[in-house]
């Protein structure tokens, strides 16, 4: 019985992969679990924030990285498939931070290598939170990935699911946190 119990152990330890091994997303601008600040926000369809992408750090990658990829999501999107605010990849390995702003439509602001793909806002930068007014807050999962490939080879037009399958395709760990964010019902 002991070497079952041990060896259902090291199957649970394996299967929770680059987890266990310590690695690890928080940012300096959003606390997990807590709420994003309004300089976050969108600047479109009724939004008024600063649209400018928080800072990211990461920590804990597992070993055979090559790359790095970062996403943003809403899966409380009210469209049925949820919507993807950013989506950063060919981060170099060495590379364990995006700074604030990164997410700038000029790419100024990114690692050296690294580009934006299209998101659903139709734009190869960040777009920031804006759920409808009077939706509960909704959650937003920021998620790096550990790639085991150098570079993800994605054409400029792709839309943010494909790089979402390319980057799970080849995604050796990840970690993440979530955030919340709403606005009031217009009066």
């Amino acid at each position: 019985m002991t070497r079952t119990l041990i060896a259902a152990a090291a199957m649970a330890l394996a299967a929770t992969g680059a987890q266990a091994a310590g690695f690890k997303l928080e940012s300096p601008d959003i606390k997990a679990n807590g709420t994003i600040d309004k300089r976050f926000e969108a600047n479109v369809f009724g939004c008024s924030g600063e649209n400018k992408s928080p800072a990211l750090k990461w920590s804990g990658a597992p070993k055979d990285t090559k790359s790095f990829a970062v996403t943003v999501y809403d899966p409380d999107a009210p469209t049925g498939s949820g919507w993807w605010h950013w989506s950063v990849i060919n981060i170099p390995a060495n590379v364990s931070e995006l700074k604030p702003d990164a997410g700038n439509a000029s790419n100024a602001n990114l690692p050296q290598g690294a580009r934006q793909v299209r998101i659903d806002y139709g734009v190869a930068a960040w777009g920031g939170t804006c759920p409808p007014q009077g939706d509960k807050p909704h959650r937003y999962v920021f998620t790096v990935h550990a790639l085991k490939t150098d570079k993800l080879d994605i054409p400029p037009d792709a839309t943010a699911a494909l790089a979402g399958f390319m980057i799970n395709a080849n995604a050796i760990g990840k970690a993440s946190f979530t955030a919340k964010y709403g606005r009031p019902k217009a009066k």
